[in-house]
């Protein structure tokens, strides 16, 4: 006599038993993930295209918003906007009292983590490459040191904030390990790279980085900032000067900003690839050693 189950055709196994599948569907599976896994490198380069195509467009799209809000907005907002604004400064304040506000809200606004770079551009405007690049690296030694020296009090909730974002924190840590060379070079790499200048501020307290090398590393890895920042408020005081006259710009001022712009773009870009590229490098040093 066979079992119940096998009387039931398998329906109602009992237990230990098995059921088996028919040879005809395993035959029919095997063609089936054959021909799958045949067409996947075919679906996933025509996804890899779509998805280029799109980003494409979008590029395109976003690029064709940008010039046409240069070319139309652009006239209006330094006319309306900038143009009264440097008018109002240089006729309400002087030079030495200019010179002390710029440095003031550079050296403060990091603190309550406020940007300072418009008052950067005020004093490019107003000072140049010269004063105005001694004014501003004044300001920002100032705005580096006190929330690393702020920060210290609240060791322990910037370590707990930072292991929210793993990744990010092990790079922020980078700094305050090895000698004093290794911690200037960390630092100074985490400066020029795209990581947020005013959280590295607070965040470099949780890696026990010493300060010398946390101020020089900061001081070396913002230069091309400065000068990147002295840079534009020039440029937007030239629109400004050519648009409050009814005019815009010769031929020559626009090739010549239009370079200089240019360089200034790619340059900071190379940095910052340089940088990032240089601090994977380095974390995977560390990891090996």
């Amino acid at each position: 006599m066979g079992s119940p189950g096998a009387a039931n055709g398998g329906a109602g196994c009992g237990r230990g038993e098995y059921v088996r599948i028919p040879e005809e569907v395993e035959i029919f599976k095997e063609p089936a993930a054959a021909k799958a896994a045949a067409e996947c490198p075919t679906v996933l380069r025509w996804r890899a295209i779509r998805w280029w195509a799109k980003v494409a467009v979008l590029g395109i799209f976003l690029a064709g918003a940008a010039a046409a809000a240069v070319v139309f907005l652009g006239p209006l907002v330094i006319k309306k906007v900038v143009a009264p604004i440097l008018y109002w400064e240089s006729t309400t304040f002087s030079r030495p009292a200019i010179a002390l506000i710029c440095f003031g809200a550079i050296a403060l606004f990091p603190s309550v983590l406020l940007p300072s770079s418009p008052f950067m551009w005020i004093a490019g405007m107003t000072f140049g490459y010269g004063y105005g690049f001694l004014i501003i690296t004044a300001g920002m030694s100032i705005g580096m040191s006190l929330p690393y020296f702020i920060g210290s009090a609240f060791h322990c909730r910037i370590h707990r904030w930072l292991e929210k974002w793993p990744k990010k924190a092990a790079f922020v840590r980078l700094a305050g390990e090895g000698d004093w060379f290794h911690q200037f070079r960390a630092v100074a790499l985490l400066r020029i790279s795209p990581f947020p200048y005013i959280v590295f501020n607070y965040a470099s307290v949780a890696t026990n980085v010493k300060y010398c090398p946390y101020i020089a590393g900061s001081m070396a890895g913002t230069v091309h900032e400065t000068f990147l920042a002295i840079y534009s408020g020039k440029l937007l005081q030239s629109l400004a000067v050519a648009t409050s006259q009814g005019s815009f710009l010769s031929v020559d001022q626009i090739i010549y900003n239009g370079i200089g712009f240019s360089v200034a773009a790619v340059s900071t870009a190379a940095i910052t690839i340089y940088a990032k590229k240089a601090l994977q490098k380095l974390q995977a040093e560390d990891e090996l050693c």
